[in-house]
């Protein structure tokens, strides 16, 4: 029987789902190689937990499809559901403990969203200035 992972992160409104298989490593966000994936510092992101988890991606095939939001709220998705995958496939105690002193964003998704406009301004904080002469 293949031994077959499917996990999930979010990240404001971009959702990312990973799909884990036994292979020779590769990993793939869209179908393109992560080597390839631009912006730059987005693609540092997405290779945080790849590197911190070492000699354990050796072995696994990571297939990632994300949707919604922007750039890095996408990568940050992505980071997070290759994390979670990474630890439930090799159920590694130390691995997880890892992860959340690194940061706690690895393994739990981040919730925070953007605060609504309100009235009588421009946007969520800012107001329309008042005269007083």
């Amino acid at each position: 029987m293949v031994k077959i992972i499917h996990t999930s992160g979010k990240r404001k409104t971009a959702i990312a789902r990973a799909t884990f298989r036994s292979g020779k490593g590769r990993v793939r966000i869209n179908n393109k190689p992560v080597e390839f994936y631009q912006p730059e510092l987005a693609r540092l992101k997405i290779q945080e937990p790849l590197e911190l988890a070492g000699k354990h991606t050796n072995r696994i095939d990571i297939n990632v499809s994300v949707a919604g939001g922007g750039v890095m709220g996408q990568a940050e998705a992505s980071r997070t559901a290759i994390a979670r995958g990474i630890v439930e496939w090799s159920g590694d105690e130390k691995l997880q403990k890892l992860f959340q002193s690194y940061d706690r964003a690895l393994l739990v998704n981040d919730t925070r969203r953007k605060e609504p406009k309100h009235p009588m301004g421009r946007g969520a904080r800012k107001k329309r200035q008042k005269s007083y002469r």
